[in-house]
């Protein structure tokens, strides 16, 4: 762990992009190669599974430290980050360890499945040989809330200076569900085998907030809707057939209606789309609201109800190989006419079709049929360059993304509970409610979207309003009104409010209204009807 700690310390210390390059870079030169494998598991998402509750981890580090767990509890909420506050309050280790970041993770990866007796005891012995700061680094890893500060895109141009290869090609070879613990440093970086179903890095799109006839001439633009589903990456090489989320998630087992396309696709062919939930009932041959498809999400399996009432599709944007052949570096328009050419092949009935284009005369005009995205079930619009290649990962210029402005409402504060990380001492995540007759009714939540100013100016005013305390849960008084934007509303029966937002973050601190200018529920009900109708 101490490579690892070190290398931790470096990143930390600085927000340059330079000297986090070079420090990633000399770390991937130096340190063994298994736990180079690790490192960049790590910096692309792939942390192994929790083996231990966080109710665990307080219970055993009160035990250590000697100290009542009500005392723990208290100091948790100060320190603001769980694998902190227990770092903070072990005492000395008895002897430093000398396991690698491999070793480490490998020990805790056994665990999984373990007698309670069997984990604590490890746990225990794993605190008392690390030092500080590489306690800390365990402590995330156990946790699962293991973060760098370093982008993908960042760690693989520091992996591309250590080994000489292009970073485009890495990015293809760091994707897909390739495991740590079975890889091997140089197979990785060398990528062989590992073709098969292995996605594509997507190509991102960057917010348009400048006015769209500032990107110039209309005929080098192709205008499509910004759909609202799954983003996804259709393979079918040979010996292989799979669905990809932008996640990095292999998906296909969750639409099954997408096996057929096996038949009929042309091998070495990988498509770029949004997976939808279309169809069905009311809305046969167009695009359901989000929260169908959110349903089929996080099941592994999808019984035949589900399917009947939320079928998927795929509305295709893209066409990264063909035939076996790297597609990206071509235009898109070049890309997108050989696209319409394969799926114009394949038989009726397909859940395959290609993301229509919009035709505008004029930039004016383009902006008026934007603004009925909501009733195709879309977002906004997405601007492309004809002449674009595929990029990997967000390249301004090329690709836009035209969104509608989101929903908003007023709603009073009426919970405030404090942040983690750099703002640990800040109170940032609160709880939003809106009137209904007489009461206050919660109906969301929310932590993003103000300044740290704003931020420190609210936890003053918690501090000194406090009615109630519930562990890090402050309850005050409904007087602070803030503007809530939010993309979507759904239906919920899971909570209170009977409504759920998407994405929902502080638009603005409302300084100039009181609680009695707050939207009410009706008000959301009515934008529910209207997402919905």
């Amino acid at each position: 762990m101490k490579h690892f700690a070190t290398l931790f310390a470096a990143l930390d210390s600085t927000t340059k992009t330079a000297p986090k390059t070079a420090a990633l870079a000399a770390y991937f030169r130096a340190a063994p190669p298994p736990d180079r494998v690790w490192t960049i598991a790590l910096l692309s998402g792939r942390r192994p599974r929790r083996a231990v509750t966080a109710t665990e981890l307080r219970l055993w580090a009160a035990e250590a430290a000697g100290i009542p767990l009500w005392l723990f509890e208290e100091a948790y909420p100060i320190v603001g980050d769980l694998a902190e506050t227990i770092a903070l309050v072990l005492p000395p280790p008895a002897q430093i360890s000398d396991k690698s970041l491999t070793e480490t993770l490998t020990g805790l990866i056994a665990l999984t499945g373990q007698p309670v007796e069997t984990r604590r005891a490890a746990i225990l012995a794993a605190w008392d040989a690390l030092p500080h700061d590489a306690r800390f680094l365990f402590n995330k890893l156990i946790t699962g809330g293991f973060r760098m500060g370093v982008s993908q895109g960042l760690m693989t141009r520091a992996l591309g200076q250590a080994t000489g290869v292009a970073e485009t090609t890495l990015a293809h070879r760091l994707m897909g569900a390739w495991d740590p613990a079975r890889m091997t440093f140089d197979t990785l970086i060398a990528g062989d085998g590992q073709e098969g179903s292995q996605p594509y890095p997507f190509a991102l799109a960057s917010p348009l907030e400048a006015d769209a006839s500032s990107l110039g001439a209309l005929d080098e633009w192709i205008a499509e809707w910004k759909w609202d589903g799954i983003r996804g990456q259709l393979i079918h090489r040979a010996g292989a057939f799979a669905l990809w989320s932008r996640g990095e998630e292999l998906i296909t087992d969750r639409f099954p209606e997408f096996a057929p396309l096996a038949d009929f696709l042309p091998q070495g062919c990988v498509i770029d789309g949004e997976v939808l939930a279309w169809g069905a009932g009311p809305m046969a041959d167009q695009p359901q609201p989000f929260a169908a498809l959110q349903k089929r999400i996080g099941r592994k399996t999808v019984p035949k109800k589900l399917l009947a009432e939320a079928p998927a599709r795929m509305l295709a944007y893209d066409l990264l190989e063909d035939g076996g052949q790297d597609m990206r570096a071509k235009p898109l328009a070049v890309r997108r006419a050989r696209l319409a050419e394969i799926i114009s092949g394949l038989p009726f009935g397909l859940p395959l079709a290609l993301s229509p284009a919009m035709p505008f005369a004029t930039w004016d005009a383009l902006a008026a049929t934007r603004e009925g995205a909501r009733a195709s079930q879309a977002e906004g619009l997405m601007l492309k360059r004809a002449a674009s290649p595929y990029h990997v990962g967000r390249k301004r210029g090329d690709w836009w993304k035209w969104k509608l402005d989101p929903y908003s409402i007023d709603a009073v504060m009426i919970y405030a509970q404090s942040g983690h990380g750099r703002r640990a001492t800040l109170f940032t995540d609160f709880t939003f409610a809106v009137r209904d007759g007489n009461d206050l009714v919660p109906f969301t939540k929310a932590y993003s979207g103000l300044t740290d100013a704003e931020f420190r100016a609210i936890t003053s005013w918690v501090q000194k309003h406090t009615l109630e305390r519930f562990g890090p849960v402050r309850r005050v008084p409904p007087e602070l009104v803030f503007e809530i934007a939010f993309e979507g509303i759904q239906a919920s029966t899971r909570h209170k409010s009977g409504i759920a937002l998407r994405f929902p973050r502080m638009a603005r601190w409302r300084q100039d209204k009181g609680v009695a200018d707050i939207d009410t529920l009706d008000t959301l009900k009515t934008l529910l009807h209207q997402g919905t109708a």
